[in-house]
This record gives structure tokens, C-alpha cells and sequence, in this order.
């Protein structure tokens, strides 16, 4: 374990930034590498697998469950140095990730279909976002596994080891992929199934060097079977936390899909440019939430530990931190958009158009998103992830309604909705900040009980 609660708050910040921001990466390549080969395949199976690979975000909302609820009262746990109750939450989280696997392959096999058939522009790119997602489905189901495990790491203020092994995923993702998309060396090409089945095969490989490493390397937090027995009070408490982070991601997701069936008139190509856009634009915001996640458990730690001028000066340094780098990709976004959308678009002009010209108007608001994520890192640590749901569902009130509105207009352009999407983003972050202040307020006491000032 890492003690978060001494120490410059900007270096364990950056200590533990650095890699998560690498493995987090890497992780994004999954998509990226399929893509890149996928591109060969037409603008059919590029759409397909990018309106595929939103089912992702609904994973993601059902791991960032375990991930917050998890890292959150590990990191109070070792804040407070209870390592008993750290090892009781840990396993626990085990148990449920088991149970969110299951339901992952049971309703992502019966729902596959009616899903795709929904947002598809055609019955071409239908046919292969189908295709591809049931490859894709085993690998989405043990994530559950290695974001638990990396969640209870992350906690104890560790991150290395599951930037390694994301890096060694991601490269056999990068070896399998071609051989199995393109048939390199095989002479039989899979096409988007050998997509989806390079990403489970890694993301299995991925999760059984988790389980070696802690089996023989992990000491502050175990597996211990005579904690393997479903307690409910202990899954309350990983799911009050943990059930209201898992709602932002399902709204993202929702934005996404309600973006797919908005432009789907525009036809593949324009699918196609929003999904590579889209994807990269996950990849860009990488480094700033690498910052937000980092300083979760380090104000976590401090919470625990009874130490809430620490936790405050955590959000304070972090903010800068995450801003200064958005403000570098902004201008990079602004004027050369299309060397990050190169790689993915294939050789369609329009596909690259549509992409670029949303990633530089989007990026409009790639501060004000660093910010937002700064303030969901630190409602993470003060235990209460409820007021980033409700955030984010504040942008959805303002987005969603005017999106269709503007849809069913007969000037409606593509760049309508981007900016659309960069208005509401501003005052998601106001929205984020108001809560913040209010949160700091309600939660972090000093020790003579007052309530501590708002400091940004």
C-alpha cells in the first residue's frame, strides 16, 4: 500500500496519473486497433463495429460500479488503516463481478440484434455491428474481473501493475487483430468477427495476469475464500456508491446511441466519421481523466484519514493539472484535427471530413470536460457520486430534447449538433462546480466541526 496522506499532493497525483493515463491508452487501442483494420473492410463495417462498440459504454457503466463503490472504500479503508475491512470489500466486489458477467452475456446475446437493427443506417452495417459485438461480448464480460481488481489496487494508491498488464494486452490485441480481421499468415480472414474475438482473447489474457499477480504479489488486499459468501450490507455499501457512477457512464452511452440515430439519415459514411471521430476524442480525453481518477484515491485516502484540507487541495491541484492539458489538445484539435483521424477514416474523403470537422468544433469544450471530470474524481472521494449523476443528467435535459428538435428541422446540419453538444457541456460544468461547493460544504468538517471553505 501507498500512503496518499503525506507527501507533495501534485507528485502522488502525477505518480499515480502517469501510468493509469498509459494503461488507459492502451486500453482505448482495443477499439482503435480493430478499426484501423476494420477500415479495410468498407464504411459498412466501420459503422457497425462503432455502433457495436457503444455497448461498451454500457459496460463501462456496470464496471465503473464495482471500479468506484470498490476504490472508494478501499482507499477509505487504507486512509484509515483498517485492512480488514479492505480485504472484506475486495471480495465481496469479486462476487459481484461475477454476477455482472453473467448478466452481461445473458443480455447482450438475447438483445444483440434489436439493438443494432435500431441505430444502423442500413442492413449492411446491421450485419456487422451484429456480428461483431458477439465476438466481442466474452471479452466485455471479464472486464468486470480486471476492473475490480485494478480498483482495489488503485485504492491502495497502486496503478503499475495494471498499466502493464493493459500494455500487454493491448499488444497482443495489436499481434491477433490483423491475423485474425485480415487472415495474415492464416489465409482466412474473419472479417469483424476476428475483430471482436481478438479483443475477448487479449482482455482474457489480460485478466489472468491479474490474477497471478495477486496471488503472488499482492499483500494488503487478497482473495480469501472465507470471505466468499454474498453479504448484503457489503454490497450495499459497493452499490450506494458505486450505483450512481455507473448511471453517468449508461447516460453517455445514451448519448452516443441518441447521436447514432439523429445522423443516421446522413447516411454510413457520416456514422463512420462520427465514430472514428468519437473514438478518438475518448482517446484525447484519456490524460485529463487519468488526472481525475488519480486523485480520487489520493483524496480518498485523506478522507479517511481525517485530513479534509488535503482533500480540498487535491480537487485545487488537480483541476490545474487537468486544464493545462486540455488547453494543449484544444489547440492541437483546432488546427490539425485530421493528423488523430488519418490512421482510422481508410481512404474516404468523407468519412475524414465528417470527423475532423466535428473533433475541432468538440474540442471546443475539452476543458470544460476536464473540469467535469475533475469534479467527479473528487465526489468519488468524499463517498457521494450521486451529484455527478445528477450532473450529467442535467446536460441530458438540455441536450437530448433540442438534439431531436433540431433533427426534424429541414436545415438540420451535422455541425448543428456539435455545437449543440459543446453548449451544454459548458453548463454541465457550472452545474458540476454549484455541486462541488455545495459538497465540500456538506461533507469535509474540520476538527472543530465547521465547515470547511470552498477552495478553487
Amino acid at each position: 500500500m501507498q500512503d496518499l496522506t503525506q507527501g507533495s499532493i501534485s507528485k502522488h497525483i502525477v505518480r499515480l496519473a502517469a501510468p493509469m493515463a498509459a494503461g488507459m491508452i492502451f486500453q482505448t487501442l482495443y477499439v482503435l486497433i480493430d478499426l484501423y483494420f476494420v477500415t479495410r473492410l468498407g464504411d459498412a463495417a466501420i459503422a457497425g463495429v462503432g455502433a457495436a462498440a457503444n455497448v461498451q459504454f454500457v459496460v463501462l457503466a456496470l464496471t465503473q460500479i464495482l471500479n468506484v463503490g470498490t476504490m472508494v472504500l478501499i482507499s477509505h479503508a487504507a486512509g484509515r488503516r483498517d485492512q480488514a475491512d479492505a480485504t472484506v470489500v475486495f471480495n465481496q466486489s469479486v462476487l459481484l463481478a461475477a454476477s455482472c458477467a453473467a448478466l452481461t452475456l445473458i443480455g447482450g446475446y438475447t438483445l444483440t440484434g434489436a439493438y443494432i437493427r435500431t441505430v444502423a443506417a442500413d442492413a449492411e452495417t446491421a450485419a456487422a455491428g451484429a456480428t461483431y459485438l458477439r465476438y466481442y461480448l466474452p471479452g466485455l464480460a471479464l472486464q468486470f474481473a480486471m476492473v475490480t481488481m485494478g480498483a482495489a489496487l488503485r485504492g491502495t494508491g497502486i496503478t503499475k501493475p495494471t498499466m502493464i498488464v493493459q500494455v500487454l494486452t493491448v499488444v497482443l490485441n495489436a499481434v491477433l487483430a490483423p491475423l485474425l480481421i485480415a487472415g495474415w499468415g492464416t489465409g482466412k480472414p474473419l472479417g469483424v468477427a476476428g475483430a471482436g474475438l481478438a479483443s475477448s482473447i487479449s482482455i482474457a489474457a489480460g485478466v489472468l495476469m491479474l490474477l497471478v499477480y495477486f496471488i503472488r504479489s499482492e499483500k494488503y488486499v487478497a482473495f480469501d475464500a472465507a470471505h466468499f459468501r454474498a453479504r448484503m450490507d457489503q454490497w450495499q455499501r459497493i452499490l450506494r456508491i458505486g450505483l450512481p457512477a455507473g448511471g453517468e457512464f449508461a447516460l453517455m452511452s445514451v448519448f452516443i446511441a441518441l447521436n447514432y440515430f439523429i445522423i443516421r439519415d446522413f447516411g454510413a459514411h457520416a456514422q463512420a466519421g462520427y465514430s472514428v471521430g468519437s473514438r478518438v476524442m475518448q482517446s484525447i480525453f484519456l490524460p485529463a481523466m487519468a488526472i481525475a481518477f488519480a486523485a480520487a484515491p489520493v483524496a480518498g485516502q485523506n478522507v479517511g484519514a481525517g485530513k479534509p484540507e488535503r482533500a480540498r487541495e487535491t480537487f485545487s491541484k488537480a483541476a490545474l493539472l487537468g486544464s493545462a492539458v486540455m488547453l494543449v489538445l484544444t489547440v492541437v484539435c483546432q488546427f490539425r484535427s485530421e493528423l488523430f483521424l488519418a490512421p482510422f477514416a481508410g481512404d474516404d474523403p468523407e468519412v475524414l471530413s465528417v470527423g475532423a470537422e466535428f473533433l475541432r468544433i468538440i474540442s471546443l469544450n475539452f476543458i470544460a470536460s476536464g473540469i467535469i471530470f475533475t469534479c467527479s474524481g473528487m465526489f468519488q472521494a468524499l463517498g457521494n457520486t450521486l451529484p455527478s449523476l445528477i450532473s450529467s443528467g442535467s446536460r441530458f435535459l438540455t441536450f437530448a430534447l433540442p438534439a431531436l428538435w433540431l433533427a426534424s428541422r429541414p436545415s438540420f446540419q451535422l455541425r448543428h449538433l456539435w455545437y449543440l453538444s459543446v453548449v451544454t457541456v459548458f453548463l454541465q460544468m457550472l452545474t458540476s462546480l454549484w455541486l462541488m461547493r455545495r459538497e465540500f460544504g456538506r461533507t469535509l468538517q474540520v476538527a472543530k466541526g465547521q465547515p470547511v471553505p470552498f477552495a478553487a
